[in-house]
């Protein structure tokens, strides 16, 4: 809470608990519960305080399928809640980020070229191939000579919603996942490393890639008023970071010069 005249001092640091400890142990976490909790606040500080905000973190624990084998593991998802209320203005924004694996399209076409390269070196012009000699030369270290380098990556996603939507938490991050493809995983067998290899391949991207994907799919969700994302592509071959930022543009809604 705030102190709305200037000269006081103090607030009553043991109310604010004692109406956490009643609301968010017994309710489900909601706006709405936020909204009374919130109200409570400032009911309890009213000569004090005109403006009360809440900021919630926690992991969210998902359970996730692999890729191609009949395992499964757990997923753990950093998510931040944060609400205010000033008289009777409330507002919210859910926060979370989840980690994806990013290949370079530029290093895929050099990685290409260097393939293409060796193979007119150690296949004469004007000669005959031999399908096996070929299948066997594109199983070698000596013919897949060069690969592109890849990185884990980031997404962290904040979104303002629409009145009456509970929190979509699970929700959110499969959107985040679903347009990316290329989500980091859990128990891998052989079969999963391999089709996690070929979404790799499928899904060449860029940091400004996976941040049109990301603003495509958060646009096209009714729940969502505005949002805010940044995709961070964490370099192998670089010493810094790919990083790309993108919002839903609406007036006086989230700006790309947050970086938060």
């Amino acid at each position: 809470v705030n102190l709305k005249d200037a000269s006081a001092r103090g607030i009553h640091m043991s109310r604010l608990y004692l109406h956490l400890d009643r609301h968010l142990p017994s309710e489900a976490l909601s706006p709405c519960t936020l909204r009374r909790l919130l109200r409570d606040f400032l009911d309890s500080h009213a000569e004090l305080s005109d403006r009360a905000r809440i900021d919630i973190r926690f992991e969210q624990m998902i359970r996730r399928p692999a890729l191609a084998s009949d395992n499964s593991g757990w997923r753990s998802y950093p998510v931040r809640i944060t609400a205010t209320l000033h008289e009777s203005a409330f507002a919210f924004e859910l926060e979370t980020e989840a980690l994806y694996s990013s290949t370079c399209p530029c290093s895929a076409a050099l990685a290409r070229q260097l393939i293409q390269e060796q193979f007119a070196a150690d296949f004469v012009p004007g000669q005959a191939l031999e399908r096996d000699k070929v299948l066997a030369w594109l199983g070698s270290e000596q013919g897949i000579r060069a690969t592109p380098h890849s990185q884990r990556s980031s997404a962290r996603v904040r979104v303002r919603l629409a009145a009456g939507f509970e929190f979509p938490i699970v929700e959110l991050i499969d959107l985040i996942e679903g347009a990316l493809r290329t989500s980091v995983q859990t128990a891998v067998k052989r079969e999963d490393e391999q089709a996690f290899a070929l979404l790799n391949g499928q899904n060449l991207m860029f940091c400004e890639d996976a941040a049109r994907r990301l603003k495509q799919t958060l646009e096209g969700d009714e729940r969502i008023v505005d949002f805010w994302l940044r995709a961070a592509h964490l370099e192998s071959l670089h010493a810094h970071d790919a990083v790309a930022i993108a919002t839903k543009g609406i007036e006086g809604g989230y700006s790309t010069q947050d970086s938060r």
